[in-house]
Parts: C-alpha cells; structure tokens; sequence
C-alpha cells in the first residue's frame, strides 16, 4: 500500500512555482487596470498561451495528475493572482468539462481543440445553462432544442444568462430541453460551432466582482447545427429518455443525471479551489499590513485581536484547501461523492472566501476600504463563489439531500 502523503511531488512543486511566477509578475500588476475598464484581458490570454498554460495541453495534465491534486493546484495559483484575471484564462475550461463529461471521443477531439485556437490567435469558449427564469431550478429550462430528421439537424431556441464569454466564444455549450415533460431528466447538451447563425450575444454585464471576466446573455434564434453536435450522440440520448419516461410511467424514482449537473459535479472542487486562492491573497495581504502598520508604538499584530483574526483566517483557509484536495482525491480515484464531498468543498472554501477577504479589510482598517489596496477588489471579487456554480443554498440543499435521503426543499 502506497504511503499516505499530503506532499506535493517535485513535478507539481514545479508546476506550481511556475503558476505562481505568472500569477505574481503577470497577473498582479495588471489587476487594478483590467478591473477598472472590465474587459476581457486578451493580452493577458495570449501571453498564457504562449507559456503554455492557456492550453488543452496543459488542462489536461492537470487534469489527469493521478493525485487529483493538479487542478486545485493550478486554480489556486491563477486566483492567488487576480480572480478576474484567471476566470478569463480558466473559464474555457467549464465548456471543456461540459464537453468532456457528456461527450463522445471524436466530439472531445473535434471541439476542445477550437475552444482554445492556438498561440498567435487565442480563442475562449462558452458554457451556456442558465436562464433568466431557471438559475438553481434547472427544470425550468425554457431554451428548447428540437431535431428536423428530414435534416439531421438540431434546431435551438432561448435565451442564456450569466455566461461567462457568452457571445463572444468561438465555441458555446448549450443545455436545452428535448422533452420537458421530464423536467431536468430531459436536458441535453450541444455545441453551436463558430459563426453559426441566429446566435448573438445579449446584454453584457456590469458586475460588483470578477470584472475582467466577460459575462452576458446568449440569445439563440432557429440557431440551426448538425445532429453530429449533440453531445453524446442521438442513440445515447434516446436511451436515456425513454429510461427516463419508463421510470415517470411507473412512479419510480431514479435518479438520473442531467447535462449541466454532470458538468457543475465535476467542476465544484475546482471552484472551491479558487476561492481558496482568493482567500490566501487576502490573507497574506492582512498578514504583511498587520507586521509593518504601527499603531501606539508597536506593530498591530501585536494585539490579540488582530492576531486571533489572523490565526482563524489561516485556520479557515487551510480547513478549505484540504476539503478541496479530498474531493478532487476521491473524484479522480474514482470514489464517489457519497456525502456529497464536492458540494461541502465548494460551499466551505466559498464561504471562508467571503469571511477573509471581508477581514483583511477590517484588518487594514481605512486603507482596505481604498483601491490602492488590493483586499477591497479580491472581497467584491469573493462575493461570486457563494453564487455561480450552484448557490451556498443549493450546496446546503444536495449535501442535506444526500445525507438524509430524503427531498429536502
């Protein structure tokens, strides 16, 4: 039997010197300018392209470290650096996931590669699952897709919100509804390739946080796209169906996987990742302030009452990484999340996020409360993890769900 260890082995040691060396001579001294004009910071993308971090390649190295510790690592790192930042260089990655986890291997050879373009002419991609009217209650889905035999086509209509590259992807992941008498049971995914028309992009959001990361709404109007882009293939979405309106006929209650859930599932842990990441850019801020400010003689972390602040905010945060290293461990291994491990990771990690980052500013006192310190932008930008990806409540709701058995509301 294998030793147990939570050390890093030298390759990831590397890995993630190499990320932190990017995050904090890239990243950093570019945060306050890409906040401020809430753009998409493509010079940024293209320089991570060119050292190879804003690739499949590298994504999926991490991906498949047999430790499971690769992505939480590397989303650690980008989000020590600027959360806004990083969402712009990882947000593809939920549309690779998506495709990943619901995809054939042609479909993950075909499209992965066009979400990312390549060194001289950097594209991003889109994940597109929430609506105006169906945010955590995923079985009001209205986009719909239906399938013109005559055609073999998918023909998709509906509007998506809260998008991340939302009409601006070269490549855009819808879930729509085939069958919505199944509720959720009858979502699929699909992938509307590049300048397909009828797709556009709706309002663009002005956010409180994370504001060099693109965010709108996706309108799709008869947006047309090849049978050969639902993901999975007809054959397996059919099967799925008619399991799906057996088990409705006969009462039965089996839970069957929908697209986005099997997509959101994977990418919980890494989520709660970045929220660590955040929380420890805000603590060693506080930390370093609390050392050199002065106050009535003598440095403030001379006091308890800061001091304690700093222990429980290191405390919280190392709380928050282990839970995070122990689902995506379990995810990789193949174990299943039968207390629902990915969901407290991501809830824990999201929460404490919100805690620190709101104490470094105490900490730093007036100064916090200014932009010329960096603890004020990583608490706006902390106030998302509690939100995207599944909600504090719903993360509350599935872990409740599966330790109960019951349907919790």
């Amino acid at each position: 039997m294998a030793e147990f260890t939570l050390d890093l082995n030298d390759d990831q040691k590397q890995v993630r010197d190499w990320l932190h060396g990017f995050a904090a001579d890239v990243m950093r001294p570019a945060a306050a300018e890409w906040d401020e004009r809430e753009e998409t910071p493509w010079p940024i993308i293209q320089e991570a392209a060119k050292l190879g971090i804003y690739s499949l390649d590298f994504y999926a190295q991490q991906f498949f470290d047999p430790t499971g510790l690769g992505i939480p690592m590397a989303m650690e790192e980008l989000f020590w650096g600027d959360a806004g930042i990083a969402l712009s260089i990882v947000g593809t990655g939920l549309a690779a996931v998506g495709v990943l986890a619901n995809g054939t291997e042609e479909q993950i050879g075909t499209w992965i590669p066009q979400m990312y373009g390549d060194v001289n002419d950097v594209k991003v991609a889109a994940f597109c699952s929430s609506e105006p009217d169906a945010g955590s209650d995923v079985a009001s889905m209205r986009t719909r897709a239906v399938y013109d035999e005559a055609k073999d086509e998918w023909v998709l209509n509906g509007t998506k919100t809260w998008a991340t590259n939302g009409g601006i992807a070269n490549v855009h992941v819808v879930v729509a509804c085939v069958d919505a008498k199944l509720g959720s049971k009858g979502h699929a995914s699909f992938i509307v390739p590049p300048n397909t028309p009828g797709l556009s992009q709706g309002q663009k959001f002005q956010k409180h946080g994370i504001r060099a990361s693109h965010t709108a709404e996706v309108v799709l109007e008869d947006v047309r796209i090849p049978g050969s882009c639902l993901l999975g293939g007809k054959e397996k979405l059919d099967e799925r169906l008619a399991r799906a309106r057996e088990k409705a006929k006969a009462g039965g209650g089996e839970r069957v996987k929908n697209a986005a859930m099997a997509t959101f599932e994977a990418s919980r842990p890494a989520v709660g990742a970045m929220a660590v990441g955040t929380a420890r850019a805000a603590y060693e801020v506080a930390l370093d302030y609390a050392k050199t400010r002065e106050q009535f003689g003598r440095p403030i972390i001379d006091n308890q009452g800061i001091a304690f602040q700093l222990a429980d905010m290191r405390t919280q945060i190392d709380a928050a990484r282990l839970l995070v290293w122990r689902a995506s461990w379990m995810a990789t291994t193949g174990k299943p999340f039968t207390s629902a491990e990915g969901s407290m990771s991501k809830l824990f990690a999201s929460e404490v996020a919100k805690k620190v980052t709101a104490q470094a500013i105490q900490i730093l006192g007036g100064n916090g409360f200014t932009r010329e310190y960096p603890v004020e932008r990583m608490h706006r930008d902390a106030a998302i993890y509690t939100i995207f990806e599944g909600t504090s409540e719903i993360q509350r709701l599935v872990i409740a769900r599966t330790l109960s058995g019951m349907q919790i509301r």
